[in-house]
């Protein structure tokens, strides 16, 4: 007769045994239904979330919908889908903003780092550091010379308070330590045309955004805030090259889930995109946005989120940026 412990550790081992069926069982069985991936912005965002539900359709046998759910910000789509049943159905193709609004506006979005868990990073495109053809500069390191030499006269045009861009310029002046005015637009995009038409000095745009501007001269680029050459603009330094490796200002996507989801389901929908990501087509899509992209395991695309959060943490606490609600 086998003792009370033998019993029992019979019994764990069956338990688990049981549970490991369960989990491969429910891997093999989804999706059983159509799956959404909501989108808090439009724009880039918006473009890799189509490209990727229409490539992820055949692979997962279910259609893959796009849910476009913008405004404020990012924070509606963002609170649908931590809100969401965490059963793999309701995903969310992520941005910057969501690890940057927790730092701006703690009480009323979602915390990143608890209320998602990351998928994958798709990939990213990098942004790009632009003058008017006016600015006598050729550098980054002229451009900061500058800026000491006629403090406040140089001018940045970025979005909104708070925005990507405007963080970014807040980022230029603290690493530089210069005093660059900061000029908010209604959004990066009009910034990006202010500064051709003379209005501001400086711009931080996409470089995807930027590129034909360049090409045609009425946009002088200083420097690629990447860790990497952009193809669509051979020759220009990245940050590193230019002297300040600090100033990385990139736009990722990342595609995420509401915490709880299980783990076979978050693997599965990893290797589905990792096949997207590294197939020729895709490639080719993202090297005409500027971009580069990325294929790595959920694990790294937490890690690559908790850095960005901590590292825009930074930015916003030494530039005492402050947003009213």
């Amino acid at each position: 007769m086998k003792s009370g412990k033998s019993r029992a550790a019979c019994t764990s081992l069956l338990f688990m045994s049981l549970a490991a069926l369960g989990t491969g069982a429910w891997a093999q069985a989804y999706p059983s239904k159509p799956v959404r991936i909501i989108l808090p912005y439009l724009g880039a965002t918006e473009f890799a979330g189509r490209w990727l539900a229409t490539k992820l359709s055949p692979a997962l046998g279910q259609q893959v919908m796009v849910d476009p759910r913008v405004g404020a910000g990012g924070k509606i789509g963002h609170d649908i889908a931590a809100k969401s049943a965490p059963d793999g159905y309701s995903l969310v193709l992520t941005a910057p903003p969501l690890v940057i609004n927790p730092h701006l506006y703690p009480k009323t979005v979602q915390d990143p780092l608890q209320d998602f868990v990351p998928i994958a990073l798709l990939g990213k495109i990098p942004s790009v550091l632009v003058v008017h053809p006016s600015v006598p500069a050729k550098s980054i390191r002229e451009l900061v010379q500058l800026a000491r030499s006629h403090p406040g006269k140089l001018s940045y045009g970025s979005g909104a308070a708070g925005s990507p861009s405007h963080l970014a310029g807040a980022l230029l002046r603290t690493l530089s330590k210069t005093d660059i005015l900061l000029v908010p637009y209604k959004g990066a995009t009009f910034a990006l045309v202010g500064a051709m038409s003379g209005e501001v000095d400086v711009v931080i745009p996409a470089a995807s955004a930027a590129a034909p501007y360049v090409q045609s001269k009425r946009m002088r680029a200083l420097a690629v805030l990447n860790t990497s050459p952009v193809k669509s603009m051979p020759g220009v330094a990245t940050a590193a090259e230019a002297g300040m490796p600090q100033l990385l200002i990139v736009n990722w996507f990342v595609l995420a889930a509401p915490a709880g989801t299980p783990r076979a389901i978050v693997e599965r929908l990893n290797a589905e995109v990792g096949k997207v990501m590294q197939a020729a087509e895709t490639r080719k899509q993202f090297d005409a946005l500027g971009g580069e992209v990325a294929v790595n395991t959920p694990e790294q695309a937490g890690t690559f989120v908790r850095e960005e959060y901590e590292r825009w943490g930074r930015v916003i606490r030494e530039a005492n940026i402050k947003v009213t609600p």
